[in-house]
């Protein structure tokens, strides 16, 4: 059975090499990096960054996402929760609404780390 990863209650920033620069990655980033990925692993939660850096104001409450998407409210806010929780989304309460606001510098940093197009196919390593 494969081991469960802990929750992610921890918004800090990830950083960390690119997998393909070091061959020691450090147990802590990988368990930080996977439980990243692991909340953007499903095919509503990508939608919903897809969704949110496509707005003009790279914000909007559950009530513009939902039809957007085709689920309902409490699904989204689901999901939200989620990609909050994992530090790639923020949230910001303004009345009866709750706007999100995707993290750039998080999604950025798991670009960063997940980049392969630095590996020599000859080696298997990174090119200087």
């Amino acid at each position: 059975m494969p081991k469960a990863l802990p929750l992610l209650d921890d918004v800090s920033p990830l950083c960390c090499a690119p997998l393909a620069s070091t061959p020691d990655f450090p147990e802590e980033d990988a368990v930080r990096l996977a439980i990243r990925l692991k909340a953007l692993a499903d095919p509503v939660r990508l939608r919903l960054i897809a969704s949110l850096l496509g707005q003009p104001t790279r914000e909007a409450c559950t009530c513009e996402l939902a039809p957007i998407l085709g689920v309902s409210e409490p699904t989204v806010s689901h999901h939200l929760k989620t990609l909050a929780k994992a530090g790639l989304v923020s949230k910001e309460r303004r009345g009866m609404s709750v706007f999100y606001t995707p993290e750039i510098d998080a999604l950025r940093a798991l670009g960063v780390a997940v980049r392969f197009d630095e590996i020599d196919d000859r080696r298997g390593l990174c090119r200087a």
